[in-house]
């Protein structure tokens, strides 16, 4: 393997076509704002590198990188690259990831606007993200411990675990499909409308008007605080383990609560089921058609 060590390069791609080359401790910088150092490369390993100008790893093959800074000056650091392991960096430039596949990202640092678009095969363990429409597209994901504030996030996935994960995030999951959160915290108003195949389970939820016209909708043992018209025209199957404040319109399905501060009915086509009190053998109320509303559980 070829190494090249300690060096600053800011020409036009400086290392185009390399094959089996180790870069460590280099810096792509300088006044010439030279491009696509990398571009149409494979087996590279990148260590402790500087990235301050545009495209360094388009269509790369097999490609290593750890310790590396990645700045805002490193517009759209990945594109159509496959392969790809990056650890313990910082990716700071708009677009930083897209059209890739076979990714490993731990331990990094992502405020990136517009990252991880049309990407497969993406697994992210112990990252911290801030990023507006993130990884929109996005098929074939594994989250694990990551830390996400933006907006629009995780719209038109498909196939994705979530777990351990704290997301602040307005508008997410709208239109993904087949997706799993487990034992993560989901802040951000207008959750997973229009999502299908969602599923829930032991989630903290916060927001108003999460759940909107879902299809195919779980939530298990799952908690909606400062939540209000929830689940409409949705189908779906919940126990949820805390009072929540309203319910609009389900469209089908069962939802099992403590206790509902009002159920709105203006919909005759809305027949889901919404049921109070304790899971098992308690004394619960069912709230539909032509039910008694037990206490509390409003209209």
């Amino acid at each position: 393997m070829q190494v090249i060590e300690n060096q600053t390069m800011d020409q036009e791609r400086a290392l185009y076509g390399s094959h089996g080359v180790l870069v460590r401790n280099c810096a792509f910088d300088g006044p010439a704002d030279g491009e696509s150092a990398l571009k149409e490369s494979s087996d590279v390993q990148v260590e402790h590198v500087f990235c301050n100008l545009r495209y360094p790893f388009w269509h790369d093959h097999r490609l290593e990188i750890r310790d590396t800074e990645m700045t805002e000056l490193c517009r759209a650091a990945l594109w159509y690259s496959d392969h790809i392991s990056i650890r313990d960096s910082q990716l700071h430039g708009i677009k930083a990831l897209r059209e890739c596949q076979d990714v490993v990202l731990e331990g990094c640092d992502i405020r990136s606007p517009e990252f991880g678009w049309s990407s497969r095969q993406v697994e992210m363990r112990r990252c911290t993200a801030e990023s507006e429409y993130f990884m929109l597209r996005g098929e074939n994901l594994r989250f694990t411990d990551v830390d996400f504030k933006g907006k629009y996030s995780f719209q038109y996935i498909q196939n994705a675990v979530f777990e351990n994960c704290r997301l602040d995030t307005k508008d997410a999951f709208w239109h993904a499909k087949n997706v799993v959160v487990r034992d993560s915290v989901i802040r951000g108003e207008y959750l997973a409308w229009y999502s299908d195949g969602l599923t829930l389970e032991r989630c903290r939820i916060l927001g108003t008007q999460p759940l909107c016209y879902c299809r195919n909708l779980r939530l298990v043992d799952c908690q909606l605080e400062e939540a209000d018209l929830c689940f409409e025209k949705s189908e779906v199957e919940a126990t949820l383990t805390a009072p929540v404040l309203s319910i609009k319109n389900p469209a089908a399905g069962r939802i099992q609560a403590p206790s509902v501060g009002e159920v709105i009915r203006d919909d005759p086509k809305a027949l889901g089921e919404v049921v109070t009190g304790a899971p098992q053998g308690g004394c619960a109320g069912t709230v539909a058609g032509g039910f008694v509303p037990a206490a509390g559980s409003g209209r």
